[in-house]
């Protein structure tokens, strides 16, 4: 059985009683990275097999990993911070196990664009979770068909790219389009930052962006 397990983006008191249980249980843990995950384990006591899975192998750790669970073993899927498949590695092994009729199990748990989109009030009763957009090719399309979406658009970005992303909003959106910036989510220094998109631009260029980042962007009124 694969078991994918949430973990904490950030506040360890996030994680789970029935996280701690599978991952205690598990034979071994598959890992984006074994550094993050091998500190998490440590935190809480566990201490199980890591293997590495993430973007640059998991076309070659698959076998190996399908092999140990086809034998009965139980394997958990941890990513650095967050649900896997979600942004992070994960599709590609739960899509395989499915195929070769091995159970598939997912935990409840953290998501960072769930409390960022939540927290902006904006209407969350429809809308449409795009991730991370291309830096080059397909970006200027997608962002031409956020800036016609009559529902609200949840997008994640890195800290050194916001600014840039911000911009573009502006430019395709409007200036008056009314946006969330959520940074650093459950951690020390949470902020959520809400206002129209040449607010929260002002706001963000006088300042270090740290930490990671959703965007919540309105829908088209007229």
């Amino acid at each position: 059985m694969l078991t994918v397990v949430p973990t904490p983006i950030g506040n360890l008191e996030d994680i789970t009683l029935r996280a701690l249980r599978v991952l205690r249980q598990a034979d071994f843990v598959i890992a984006e990275d074994t550094r993050v995950s091998g500190n998490l384990l440590k935190h809480f006591d566990i201490k199980k097999p890591l293997l590495s899975f993430h973007a640059a192998n998991e076309h070659k750790a698959l076998e190996s990993i399908l092999t140990r669970l086809k034998e009965g073993q139980k394997g958990a899927l941890v990513s650095d911070a967050g649900t896997p498949g979600i942004s992070d590695p994960g599709f590609l092994l739960i899509r395989a196990c499915i195929r070769e009729g091995i159970a598939v199990e997912c935990l409840p748990g953290p998501t960072a664009f769930v409390p960022a989109l939540v927290a902006s009030g904006l209407p969350c009763d429809v809308f449409t979770f795009w991730g991370f957009l291309p830096h080059k090719k397909g970006r200027h399309t997608q962002l031409v068909q956020i800036a016609h979406s009559e529902h609200t658009i949840v997008l994640y970005e890195s800290p050194h790219r916001l600014l840039k992303l911000l911009e573009e909003l502006q430019l395709h959106c409007g200036a008056d389009r009314p946006i969330c910036v959520a940074r650093e989510i459950s951690k020390l220094h949470e902020e959520m930052v809400r206002g129209t998109v040449a607010e929260v631009l002002a706001y963000f260029s006088q300042k270090a962006v740290k930490g990671e980042i959703v965007v919540v962007v309105a829908g088209k009124t007229s």
